[in-house]
């Protein structure tokens, strides 16, 4: 590993962030990215981003974080205790997209590089979280996922996707999270550049995967029952987010600034004691049919 190869991931991590911010900026049409610039020791820097109270998106957070410490947090050295205690480099881009309308999918996306004198590893990925689920939407997500994942080749697509289906699911209630995407963890296989390829080729597979859902639903008319339900799935969000994320850990055990650890939680949500949805209704259709992990390439599309 030379130093060149994280000054790599941080360019490219930037640029991205520049891409994805400016784009969601162009379809909301009214609302910008607040930015802060944070400067840390050996020309470390985070640069947070949040966007409030657009017409379309209600929040975002992009945030890209460059930081380097004496010692890796237990969330990150669980999976990998031959690093603990080890000197590190960590550079990432993590966000979050909290829709106004109802019909409009919330999605988040992550990328990571961490570098210790043992090596280095990718992890993250990109999911979506509806609250009331169009095939077409899913089939359109799966199929940009899985041309994401094309310079690992034909295998690649379907263990990430189980992977994204077995880690964002909650297990107090018996639900996934959403309808998944691709997910990846501690990745390490073959020479960086081709790693970092496949990094790159997630990173410039999301605006293609996500904008064309938003586009198409952004406009659909709701009232207050949408709304309603659209608060209470923003709470099963949350819930996965507070008790469950591997991410909401590492930032609260390294000690990063809690208003970036929690930008992800949604502006709004609701919990209402045993809600059941009216059999039969759209929003009773969300977990009986669009959670339902499937193989959506596959899928006999029926609204």
């Amino acid at each position: 590993m030379t130093d060149a190869e994280p000054e790599a991931v941080r360019d490219y991590l930037l640029g991205l962030q520049d891409r994805i911010c400016g784009a969601l900026e162009q379809l909301d049409g009214q609302a910008r990215f607040a930015e802060e610039r944070i400067p840390g020791d050996g020309g470390t820097l985070a640069r947070p981003r949040a966007l409030e109270e657009g017409a379309v998106f209600e929040k975002s957070a992009v945030h890209f974080t460059h930081s380097k410490g004496p010692a890796l947090p237990p969330a990150a050295t669980e999976r990998r205790p031959e690093v603990a205690g080890l000197p590190f480099q960590a550079v990432s881009l993590s966000m979050i997209v909290h829709p106004r309308n109802p019909y409009v999918p919330i999605t988040h996306m992550n990328l990571r590089c961490f570098t210790t004198e043992r090596g280095w590893w990718f992890g993250g990925g990109f999911d979506l979280t509806p609250a009331y689920g169009f095939d077409e939407d899913c089939v359109h997500w799966h199929r940009t996922a899985r041309d994401a994942c094309a310079p690992l080749g034909d295998e690649a697509y379907p263990a990430l996707k189980k992977a994204c289906d077995d880690y964002f699911t909650l297990p107090h209630r018996g639900e996934p999270r959403g309808i998944g995407g691709i997910f990846f963890d501690d990745f390490a296989e073959g020479p960086f550049e081709d790693a970092f390829g496949f990094v790159r080729s997630v990173g410039d597979h999301f605006l293609p995967a996500y904008l064309p859902i938003v586009e198409k639903r952004k406009d659909t008319p709701y009232g207050e029952r949408e709304r309603d339900f659209q608060l209470l799935r923003r709470g099963r969000y949350a819930e996965f987010n507070l008790a469950i994320d591997r991410g909401t850990r590492y930032g609260m055990q390294s000690g990063r600034r809690i208003e970036s650890v929690l930008a992800s939680l949604p502006p709004l949500v609701r919990w209402r004691y045993d809600w059941k949805p009216e059999p039969g209704s759209p929003e009773a259709r969300l977990t009986e049919h669009t959670l339902v992990p499937r193989d959506w390439l596959s899928a006999d599309l029926k609204q």
